[in-house]
């Protein structure tokens, strides 16, 4: 008997004499059915352990994961079914993905249709509503600078004196096992601004021999002293944004919140030093991928794990959680005020005519009002190289109360440009400046830091004459007198007490960054800089010069080679450095 004979021989393609395609199934076809559902079913698990998706149609990760996962099943069916090494088998492995491919095309169109019904070209009016800002007069709400709580530290400042502390502490478990991890989080403790300092292993050998016990502390940084402290937290910190597998906070909260949106946790301690970590739930205001809002919180215990989620107005309205300072991510609310200023009249007015147009300048800070952080940022035209603002917003981290202060004048990189211009002979760097009410007048102020992080002078700018009433001292007392002076030159009368100012910083710590010496005059120079004397002072067996202000200290005209004087200063690496103090002995 002649074999059997199968004629594959029509284009290439398998087909019988009825012109359909012949469909040849593996051997054990059912059992390699079964196999693709197990290779996909652990693949599934293990995208899931790691990418973490909400089950949630609000969420476009759930989508991706999906499609993981559909694309995984397809691509295991063309492997065990050979049909990667035999075309002839290809008909059969196409067969059994048409019904996830199916799925597949759904899981795209509901996406896609998600995102048109939450496109800005159809909702400009709903995204311009997402936040309300109420217009309110600067110098009624923003109350006169009470220097004894104004952070004079920036977040890489902090980390420096945080790393600095924690390298200082006795404890030898703290300081070999564990690093800083992160600053981000300003808060207001005890009515004060402090960052807190959160700690990591410092490699993953020392996360296997102390995770048991978890992270020891935390760090508190306080802003305006830069006094910091190390918290030891009873039991450890055991679930941390630095932790693995399932003690990493991330994943810890999605097991127990399958389907909430999830936004960045902050750590951040109550009033009664209880650490928390407080995480945002976030919903998707218009449509199914637009207009981010949070609409709760979730705190946790980071010893025991245990979680418990309020709904945004408990926050706004529980007398409790009123220790709360950031329920809300600055970068939200930047994003959310830029809709309201980008979408006032319209999705194509945004782009042709960009009438009332407004948009938020290039960075933000916090300032503290009643007990709450509030993110500020200026406001500025759209037009593009625009240096100028149109005015402010302050908006509470807790409550998202959004307030609007139309002040006009310069950008706070302009500020920044124009202080580092006034001691651009020692090449400072200008942090971004927080918004002060002195003497009624909107002003930046900010600290000038050498090459090594390292505070050496403040400045201040005048928020409407930029170019003009610009000042810097070595201490704030000094810096602020500068200021009141050109305030005064320019007709603008003040009642600012600078003799109260100075009281209140000799009552705070003094930085450990920060030095005397004292010896006899082995030279002295002079310079002209900016219309200020400055005299530059080098001691006995010194190799550096101290660069002292005669608008600072007075006394230092009538110094000569010789005289025996105290100088204090701040540690830097600098050949010329400026002096905090001036003394003649």
């Amino acid at each position: 008997m002649d074999p059997i004979k199968v004629d594959f021989s029509s284009s290439g393609s398998n087909r019988g004499k009825s012109g359909k395609t012949v469909v040849i199934p593996p051997n054990k076809a059912g059992l390699k059915i079964v196999i693709n559902l197990v290779v996909t079913a652990v693949i599934a698990a293990v995208a899931y352990y790691f990418y973490l998706p909400a089950f949630n149609f609000k969420a476009v990760e759930m989508y991706i994961y999906f499609g993981i996962i559909i694309a995984a099943y397809c691509a295991t069916a063309f492997v065990t079914s050979g049909a990667l090494m035999s075309p002839e088998y290809t008909p059969y492995a196409r067969k059994r993905t048409v019904i996830p491919l199916i799925l597949g095309l759904i899981v795209a169109i509901t996406a896609g249709i998600g995102f048109a019904a939450s496109s800005v070209f159809f909702r400009a009016k709903d995204y311009h509503e997402i936040i309300t800002p109420t217009d309110i007069k600067f110098e009624e709400d923003i109350k006169e600078a009470d220097f004894a709580s104004v952070p004079l530290l920036d977040k890489d400042s902090a980390a420096t004196l945080a790393t600095k502390a924690l390298s200082d502490l006795f404890d030898e478990q703290v300081v070999s096992q564990f690093t800083v991890n992160s600053c981000d989080t300003q808060i207001n403790l005890k009515k004060m601004p402090v960052r807190i300092g959160t700690l990591k292993y410092d490699n993953i050998i020392k996360w296997l021999t102390n995770r048991k016990a978890g992270l020891p502390g935390y760090l508190v940084i306080d802003m305006t002293s830069q006094k910091v402290d190390y918290v030891k937290v009873d039991g450890g910190i055991i679930y941390s944004d630095a932790d693995h597998f399932n003690r990493l906070l991330k994943r810890h909260l999605r097991f127990k919140y399958p389907t909430a949106l999830l936004g960045e946790s902050v750590f951040e301690v109550d009033e009664s030093n209880k650490a928390w970590w407080v995480c945002p739930i976030y919903d998707n205001t218009i449509g199914l991928f637009g207009g981010r809002d949070v609409k709760g919180v979730i705190l946790v215990d980071p010893t025991t794990g245990e979680c418990a989620d309020y709904s945004i107005e408990e926050v706004r309205t529980n007398e409790a959680l009123k220790w709360l300072d950031r329920v809300y991510d600055p970068d939200l609310l930047v994003e959310q005020y830029d809709y309201y200023g980008k979408y006032k009249n319209g999705f194509w007015n945004s782009i042709l005519g960009q009438k009332d147009v407004v948009v938020t300048t290039s960075g933000y800070n916090y300032i503290a009002l009643n007990d709450d952080v509030y993110m500020y940022t200026g406001v500025t035209s759209i037009t593009a190289g625009d240096n100028s603002i149109t005015g402010f917003t302050l908006i509470n981290q807790r409550t998202k109360d959004a307030k609007f202060y139309r002040v006009s004048g310069a950008t706070e990189n302009a500020a920044q440009e124009a202080a580092q211009g006034k001691v651009q002979q020692y090449g400072y760097a200008a942090t971004f400046p927080l918004l002060l009410n002195i003497g009624k007048e909107p002003t930046y102020f900010m600290a000038l830091k050498d090459n090594s992080n390292i505070v050496q002078q403040y400045a201040m700018v005048n928020v409407n004459q930029f170019t003009t009433i610009v000042a810097t001292g070595t201490s704030i007392s000094a810096c602020l007198k500068n200021y009141t002076d050109l305030l005064a030159e320019k007709g603008i009368k003040t009642d600012i007490d600078v003799d109260s100012i100075e009281d209140q910083q000799n009552t705070g710590a003094v930085s450990s960054d920060t030095k005397t010496t004292a010896g006899a005059i082995a030279d002295i120079r002079t310079a002209v800089i900016n219309g200020d004397s400055c005299y530059y002072i080098k001691l006995d067996g010194a190799n550096v010069y101290y660069a002292v202000y005669a608008s600072d200290f007075e006394t230092v005209v009538i110094a000569n080679k010789g005289d025996n004087v105290e100088i204090t200063y701040k540690e830097s690496t600098e050949t010329i450095i400026e002096a905090e103090s001036f003394k003649l002995k």
